[in-house]
């Protein structure tokens, strides 16, 4: 764990490589955040983070949600990304859990040309088939947005792991 005031201290380099894993393979949001420090506290390092995704090209946007995996897929993901679908069971599914989130992902994927994102923190393998099921029926703008509300989240959980108060 890091503190706040060791990130403020960080050059460019050190910033970037403590946090670039706190939007999936996405370095270019810390790299932009620094402009900002210090931080206060977490939750404005955060604040700042999403702003700089909010502010973003939608180009750039659609490149932080396809870098993230298909939940319940058997790819090559961040490690954050492994420890956090274990924690919801998604590492053990049965042969037939696994064929129908196979089966809701290539839906979604068809749908939306961007993978299903959902903080999976707390979850259960069936309540995020049960969000995917739900969520497969939006509108592509509503999706996109909702993607990128998770995105958020899930790299809140992130900084709250990797940032000692």
């Amino acid at each position: 764990m890091v503190t706040i005031n060791k990130l403020n201290q960080s050059k460019e380099n050190d910033f970037v490589e403590i946090l670039k894993d706190i939007f999936e393979h996405s370095p270019w949001i810390p790299k932009k955040a620094l402009r900002y420090s210090p931080f206060s506290s977490l939750e404005d390092l955060h604040d700042k983070m999403v702003q700089i995704v909010i502010d973003a090209p939608y180009e750039e946007k659609l490149a932080l949600i396809k870098a993230h995996p298909n939940l319940g897929t058997r790819i090559e993901m961040s490690s954050s990304s492994v420890k956090e679908q274990m924690g919801a069971g998604l590492n053990q599914l049965s042969p037939e859990e696994y064929e129908s989130f196979s089966i809701i992902n290539k839906q979604y994927m068809e749908k939306f040309s961007f993978p299903f994102i959902m903080a999976v923190k707390g979850q259960t393998k069936g309540d995020i088939y049960s969000a995917m099921k739900l969520r497969v029926n939006n509108e592509k703008a509503v999706e996109f947005e909702k993607a990128l509300s998770e995105v958020y989240k899930i790299a809140l959980f992130r900084l709250k792991e990797l940032i000692n108060k």
